[in-house]
């Protein structure tokens, strides 16, 4: 039984690796480009400001910190899809009056979709309390 299960595993783990090491020369994801800072919200107080930038700013601005783990695939494009997505819907960075996306963003931050739970995981300085969730919320709808 011992020698089936050998002849199986060492393949298979074999071929993994191999797949994780080819995988890795995908260029998608390695793009970790900040663009130039253009317009800021006018924030209200630097506390909410440092909310924002505490929870939100990797994702919606263009002041992402890349982490260790946004250099390896698959991984890599998931980060990467993230920001591009981010930035996309509601960029800190490059403020406009109202925003881009369809969604309100301090419905958004109300309800709780923002941040998103997987990010809190590896971001716990992210989670907001209500009182941080009720300020960053009227600061958006503000804006």
């Amino acid at each position: 039984m011992w020698k089936l299960m050998r002849k199986l595993i060492v393949p298979v783990l074999a071929g993994l690796l191999v797949l994780a090491l080819a995988i890795q020369i995908v260029p998608y994801g390695r793009s970790h480009t900040n663009p130039p800072l253009m317009r800021e919200p006018a924030w209200r107080s630097p506390q909410t400001r440092q909310i924002a930038v505490t929870a939100c700013y990797d994702c919606h601005s263009n002041e992402t910190v890349w982490p260790w783990y946004s250099l390896i695939a698959p991984v890599s494009w998931l980060v990467q899809n993230d920001v591009d997505r981010g930035r996309e819907t509601l960029n800190f960075s490059e403020w406009q009056s109202g925003n881009q996306s369809e969604d309100d963003p301090a419905e958004v931050v109300r309800e709780g979709e923002m941040p998103p739970w997987f990010y809190t995981i590896t971001h716990p300085a992210a989670r907001l309390s209500p009182s941080e969730r009720e300020a960053l919320a009227q600061e958006l709808g503000r804006n």
